[in-house]
């Protein structure tokens, strides 16, 4: 197998190239650092089937180029990608809806109404201060089985 790759080396680089995107992908959910080695794995096997290039030594200088390259040109934007900010949370209908607190809601206890169904409520993150029963609250966001609400 060495000596094959030996022979055709643009086959070492693109295999490269492959378990390294592979791995980020699956494994480590495209964090990184895997993701560039591969970046430059991929634009040297390319390089070599084209003929560019010829020698191992001048493959690993490009190899290490094109991954530092890569790493400095997409890591902020990649960066940014990964922590943008979500919008509110649409996942579920009762989102936005406004109905009456059926006791007392406190950031760690509290139920609402609603649908035929008394619901476990929290606040959210924006409110501070307990909203007592019979205030209209609003849905801001459903996690599991419990309403995260806000005086509406």
């Amino acid at each position: 197998m060495v000596a094959y790759f030996a022979q055709h080396l643009d086959y070492f680089f693109f295999a490269l190239a492959g378990i390294c995107l592979l791995v980020d992908l699956s494994i480590l959910g495209m964090s990184g650092p895997l993701l560039f080695v591969g970046i430059g794995a991929l634009v040297t096997g390319l390089f070599l089937s084209v003929g560019w290039l010829e020698h191992f030594s001048a493959s690993l200088a490009i190899f290490a180029g094109f991954s530092a390259a890569s790493a400095a040109l997409l890591w902020a934007p990649l960066k940014r990608l990964q922590n943008k900010e979500v919008g509110p949370e649409t996942s579920s209908d009762m989102v936005g809806k406004v109905i009456p607190a059926s006791a007392r809601i406190t950031k760690t206890d509290g139920r609402v109404y609603y649908s035929g169904i008394e619901w476990l409520a929290r606040l959210d993150a924006s409110s501070d201060a307990p909203i007592e029963a019979e205030t209209q609250v609003e849905i801001t966001s459903v996690d599991g089985t419990i309403m995260l609400v806000k005086v509406a």
